[in-house]
């Protein structure tokens, strides 16, 4: 038995002038959705880009789905966000009076990411060279500073928005030093598609994982050998992602993909034919990989591949299916033509 004054202070009754959350020991959580989608439409509405060429503005944010909170547990402060925006853009080249417009994709928003590991994917209406122009304009100049402005987003969430969350103890003081512990330690992954899994994991607290199984089967326009090398080779990569990648071509080699959310090891290479990976999303738990078989089978007129991937974590099933749909076959599609017929 402890001796008096001794015992676990997370026990002790301490008077407080609101008489809640002794000791701030009680999970809170306050609500940051409306007041992030009020932010983000005030941070990024009205964005000028200028540049050398040309100058475009966001002239509206057309998607802003998502939700964010900032949760209070003994002390210490966790933010979970995650957004995925679509903004519109217009803008015309100094030598051109026409006002042209596109889009800029942003689909992982979340506290998984830095604000200079964001994905912005820059999109135009019209494929024409003065387009494209601006296009160039917006992914040198425009995307840095949207990151800029994603930055003081998260920023404002964690610092303006948790005020008077962390409750004063009788004698007035806050806890400041748990806040600050919480806002400076190593990031949290922990968003609404793996937050069991992921914080449990955080807290060295041992877990099973439930895990689901996925097959996908698409169709390409083209031969088994050219959508190889699309999936190998770091350049066609870069292009479809729009993001810089790492790759290791070899059993063992690594990988790193859409700035670092994604990465893994090659299990097997068999060209034209089979990739076998061990494959992961940053904010799975750490060391957990999924295992992805991709089996090419060539047709007549086309391209059938088979994916198969084991051990998807099931409360990120669904994102893990719709991104191979999203960001890699539609976007190989429309890089590279393979909706056309090959002959």
């Amino acid at each position: 038995m402890a001796k008096w004054g001794e015992g676990d202070p997370r026990w002790i009754v301490e008077e407080r002038p609101d008489a809640t959350n002794v000791n701030n020991w009680h999970w809170t959580e306050k609500d940051a959705s409306n007041w992030s989608k009020e932010k983000l439409k005030n941070l990024l509405q009205g964005l000028k880009v200028e540049g050398r060429d040309g100058e475009c503005e966001i002239t509206e944010i057309s998607k802003l789905d998502g939700e964010a909170s900032a949760n209070n547990r003994k002390g210490k402060l966790i933010f979970f966000y995650e957004w995925n925006l679509i903004l519109e853009w217009k803008g015309n080249l100094r030598d051109c009076e026409s006002k042209l417009s596109g889009k800029a994709e942003i689909p992982n928003l979340s506290d998984e990411n830095d604000a200079d590991e964001i994905h912005v994917s820059i999109t135009v209406k019209n494929n024409t060279s003065e387009a494209n122009r601006l296009k160039d304009l917006m992914r040198t100049e425009g995307i840095p500073l949207i990151k800029e402005k994603l930055g003081d987003y998260i920023k404002s969430l964690k610092q303006e928005f948790s005020r008077g969350m962390i409750l004063p103890p009788a004698s007035g003081v806050e806890n400041t030093a748990n806040m600050e512990t919480s806002r400076n330690k190593d990031k949290i992954v922990f968003n609404t598609n793996s937050a069991n899994v992921k914080k449990m994991s955080d807290l060295g607290i041992g877990v099973k994982i439930d895990t689901k199984s996925l097959s996908l089967k698409e169709e390409f326009k083209c031969t088994a050998q050219d959508l190889y090398e699309i999936l190998t080779d770091p350049q066609r990569v870069e292009a479809f992602t729009s993001s810089p990648v790492s790759m290791e071509l070899e059993p063992g080699g690594k990988f790193v993909l859409l700035g670092g959310i994604i990465t893994g090891t090659y299990v097997k290479l068999e060209r034209n034919k089979q990739i076998v990976q061990k494959w992961r999303f940053k904010s799975w738990p750490e060391e957990h990989y999924s295992t992805v078989t991709m089996v090419f089978e060539q047709k007549p007129d086309h391209t059938v591949l088979k994916l198969k991937q084991t051990g998807v974590p099931s409360s990120d099933f669904e994102r893990t299916r719709q991104g191979w749909k999203d960001h890699f076959w539609n976007r190989m599609k429309v890089t590279f033509g393979l909706s056309a017929s090959l002959f």
